[in-house]
């Protein structure tokens, strides 16, 4: 197993950072927006399924560089959940009445979200103890 090192503190709070800008500024714009009540639980739940399809095909991909066994059909299916969620925003974008500038709002706040998530996601992943350092611990104490 490689050994990795621990992200810095200005790593780790410059994602958690985009993080909650991308999601607050997504969100806000929702509330703001003059669209339906429908059409803003279609753009709210593309971004929670965003989210968790990003974070969870870059848990897929560590696992495996890690050797930590990930199936071929989760793994495939974390990708068709990523790409599916960026379709899904874009069809719905381009479809959307909507200025251009809304448009790229939606786009580019997304797009942070999910960026940042995985660097998150990566970020806890490389903070926690090693499974081998919790055993020596429990071994000597």
């Amino acid at each position: 197993m490689a050994i990795t090192q621990r992200p810095t503190s200005a790593f780790v709070g410059a994602s958690w950072l985009a993080l909650l800008v991308g999601v607050i500024t997504y969100l806000a714009g929702l509330w703001n927006a003059t669209m339906q009540l429908n059409e803003k639980g279609y753009y709210f739940t593309l971004l929670l399924y965003g989210l968790f399809a990003a974070v969870s095909l870059q848990k897929s991909v560590r696992d495996r560089l890690e050797g930590i066994r990930v199936t071929s059909l989760y793994f495939g299916l974390c990708w068709v959940s990523v790409l599916a969620a960026l379709v899904l925003l874009g069809v719905g974008l381009w479809n959307a009445a909507l200025a251009p500038s809304e448009k790229g709002f939606y786009a580019m706040s997304f797009a942070l979200s999910l960026f940042a998530a995985v660097a998150v996601q990566k970020n806890v992943r490389d903070s926690a103890e090693p499974v081998d350092a919790l055993d020596d611990k429990s071994a000597n104490g």
